[in-house]
């Protein structure tokens, strides 16, 4: 599932159909896709996991759930989901949900739980993690209403980086601790979109899809479906403390 690092080098890989109009629609998506033909491309935004593409009437959401990609002015060997074609290029969506938006985006994003926002406001993430005490702290990370963006990799960095078991109580994080975490989700995050843009993100993991811990050589425990997100989890039981 691509993360909000990577929905946002997307947005500037799209950066040259901006304010282009849109000449051609196709794909086997249900949505009424001739709303799109016609329309003049606004912007592309992003919004945690979501790539938007905004015009002047309608707004189109794009999520690539687990195994969504897309491809700019060239195809795969499947039909799209969704094809956007403009006079100097196209842009291919697969596996992915798309959706429109009839009301003003701002109304309908809280751009400050966005960790690649400029808007971005740890102070909200703080005071949101605090009506959830009982939250694991894998599941917090994964909350899209405080973290959007966040996705499982950064998840099992960042905890890691802070030494947090994944099962930590949310409410029983030392404030420290709480800070280290808000901080990190949105370090990480801008750490990853560095690698990714570098072609050497994989380089960079810690603990994710590892099998050693890189701080004490010991063997990482492994969870294929931990808290209510039901998400993969790699971390040290040595090296991350279990808050209860």
């Amino acid at each position: 599932m691509p993360e909000g690092p990577s929905i946002v080098i997307l947005k500037e890989l799209a950066a040259p159909f901006t304010g282009k109009r849109i000449i051609r629609v196709e794909g086997n998506s249900k949505i009424d896709q001739q709303r799109l033909v016609g329309q003049k491309v606004v912007a592309f935004r992003s919004w945690g996991k979501h790539f938007l593409v905004q015009c002047p009437q309608v707004a189109l959401r794009v999520h690539f759930l687990l195994f969504g990609s897309y491809r700019i002015n060239e195809r795969r060997d499947r039909p799209p989901r969704l094809s956007l074609q403009f006079r100097n290029g196209e842009i291919n969506f697969y596996a992915c949900s798309v959706k429109f938006i009839d009301a003003d985006l701002d109304a309908v994003y809280d751009w400050f739980a966005d960790v690649m926002s400029d808007c971005w406001n740890p102070a909200a993430a703080r005071r949101k993690l605090k009506q959830s005490p009982d939250k694991l702290a894998c599941d917090a990370l994964l909350d899209q209403d405080i973290f959007a963006g966040v996705g499982n990799i950064i998840k099992n960095e960042v905890l890691f980086r802070i030494r947090v078991q994944p099962e930590s109580r949310i409410g029983a994080l030392p404030p420290r601790k709480l800070g280290e975490m808000i901080k990190q989700a949105r370090e990480y995050s801008f750490d990853f979109l560095a690698w990714k843009k570098a072609y050497v993100l994989r380089k960079h993991y810690q603990v994710h899809t590892k099998t050693t811990c890189p701080r004490c050589g010991k063997r990482l425990q492994y969870r294929a479906h931990l808290g209510m997100t039901q998400r993969r989890a790699f971390f040290c039981d040595q090296c991350q403390k279990l808050y209860q």
